[in-house]
């Protein structure tokens, strides 16, 4: 396996061929309770209205405050996809890899494979690096080329009433309840936030976007 190593803010990141694997929110079997498991992935209109913001959750069901476990995995990649053509295929990719208590990004850029396998864009003219931010600590913001980045726990914004889903999924209820539970109140994820100028992701004006988790093969 062939791997490169660049030198980028001081600090030199090993780099391989990455590898999606399935994942959703606590019960894909693949990488439920793994580092790799997303929760869940939100793109909106940022406070400029001239931003959109991509929102990337992994790890689910965090105890606030839990230092050992909750961790970015070095080992994986968050790839946040952007297709602006309507052809279902990523024009643009947004790279996030965690290394030594700091989350380096790379692009939006053209990815030079797409599909399931990636190789880290670190030729990029979008690059960043930011500190990974501690539980109790003040969100750490960094901004490059009028974009910003953050990475760290956070709570777990996702609303869902899993024992309810449960029991319409056994025949045992008929629906769900208004309110309802929020079977993840309290609990934590770790996320990755990108803030990016509309103006760097192009196309006609509508996009989709979408976000895998890859290993390093």
């Amino acid at each position: 396996m062939k791997k490169t190593k660049i030198l980028f803010a001081s600090a030199v990141l090993g780099v391989a061929t990455f590898v999606a694997i399935a994942a959703d929110h606590i019960d894909a079997p693949a990488v439920q309770g793994g580092s790799s498991d997303i929760t869940d992935f939100y793109a909106f209109r940022g406070e400029d209205n001239s931003n959109i913001a991509f929102v990337a959750n992994v790890q689910g069901l965090l105890a606030p405050g839990d230092t050992s476990s909750a961790s970015f995995d070095e080992n994986v990649m968050l790839e946040i996809n952007i297709d602006t053509n309507d052809d279902n295929v990523e024009d643009l990719v947004i790279q996030a890899i965690p290394r030594d208590g700091k989350m380096y990004f790379y692009g939006p850029t053209a990815p030079s494979q797409t599909g399931l396998s990636s190789t880290v864009a670190s030729t990029a003219a979008n690059s960043a690096v930011v500190d990974i931010t501690n539980y109790g600590e003040s969100a750490i913001i960094e901004e490059f080329g009028g974009m910003k980045f953050f990475a760290g726990p956070r709570d777990d914004p996702f609303f869902f009433d899993f024992n309810q889903y449960t029991a319409i999924i056994n025949g045992d209820a008929g629906g769900f309840e208004n309110p309802g539970d929020d079977t993840f109140a309290g609990s934590n994820v770790l996320s990755v936030v990108v803030e990016v100028p509309k103006a760097m992701i192009g196309g006609s004006g509508t996009i989709k976007t979408w976000v895998e988790s890859k290993r390093k093969q």
